[in-house]
């Protein structure tokens, strides 16, 4: 996988992991999502119909910003099938 993905592709990615890969979340992300009373569920949703920003290289990784209205969550690849969301939060 050559990174950074367009747009486009982090979605058809995010579809395929979501159908058939495996989906983590960082300690991190799960305390950010209880603080602002979400819950991985929500994190999930956000994940299957979000508008996907472009990727940013961040501590030797890209990262890439999936938002709805009520919530962004922050995703990076591990494989084609493994993604992890780095973390998450409310919009406000």
């Amino acid at each position: 996988m050559r990174e950074p993905l367009a747009e486009r592709e982090v979605r058809q990615l995010v579809r395929g992991i979501l159908a058939t890969g495996t989906v983590g979340f960082s300690g991190h992300a799960l305390e950010e999502l209880s603080k602002d009373g979400l819950t991985t569920l929500d994190a999930t949703n956000v994940l299957r119909g979000g508008v996907v920003d472009p990727g940013e290289w961040e501590n030797g990784t890209w990262r890439y910003r999936l938002r709805t209205r009520k919530a962004t969550v922050v995703v990076a690849f591990r494989s084609e099938t493994r993604l992890v969301v780095v973390t998450a939060w409310r919009n406000r």
